[in-house]
């Protein structure tokens, strides 16, 4: 099944302060464990600190691309997971960044 999506601010908040965190060379990741047997809702930021809006774009349409590969392969059922670019994201490998995001969500018990 095709991963949801988080698109308001609460929602983003609520991963934030009650979830868990791992950070890895190329992405930081949110993740709260919703207990359900729904599919896992994606959402993904990047901060002005990487750079301007077409810089912030091109990180966020890669870690979406990341993200969507690498569910793919494993389905991620009941969590909400927030993929946050670093500045270190859009730099890094392709590869090295899908196992970064495997990494942090083996971190986090997701998989």
């Amino acid at each position: 099944m095709k991963p949801g999506r988080l698109k308001r601010r609460a929602e983003f908040l609520r991963v934030a302060a009650s979830g868990r965190k791992a950070a890895t060379g190329g992405v930081v990741l949110q993740v709260l464990i919703r207990r359900d047997e729904e599919p896992a809702r994606l959402g993904f930021t990047v901060t002005r600190k990487v750079g301007n809006a077409v810089v912030r774009n091109r990180t966020r349409r890669r870690l979406k691309e990341a993200a969507r590969l690498l569910l793919k392969e494993c389905p991620v059922c009941g969590a909400d997971l927030v993929l946050i670019g670093r500045d270190s994201t859009r730099k890094r490998n392709f590869r090295a960044l899908q196992a970064d995001i495997r990494r942090a969500l083996d971190r986090n018990g997701v998989t």
